[in-house]
């Protein structure tokens, strides 16, 4: 039993940790403008975002063909 209830805070403790590092993230809204409140799919995104276009994203930007599970609509 005493085994058990280590197990559970170390479960516990480390559950805390990980979902405190993931609030951490400040990820930009789309921008409330004409052009971003028609994005309703990820393609949408790519269209300026992709590569060589107008506002290509950096290297090191997350998976890049899930932009909406981050990047949420902004307030207008």
């Amino acid at each position: 039993m005493k085994n058990n209830a280590g197990l559970i805070i170390l479960v516990l403790a480390v559950l805390s940790f990980l979902f405190f590092l993931s609030r951490g993230k400040n990820v930009p809204l789309l921008p409330a403008d004409a052009l971003h409140a028609a994005v309703t799919a990820n393609d949408g995104c790519l269209g300026c975002h992709g590569p060589g276009k107008q506002a290509p994203l950096r290297q090191s930007h997350p998976p890049k063909e899930q932009c909406l599970v981050c990047h949420k609509a902004g307030k207008s």
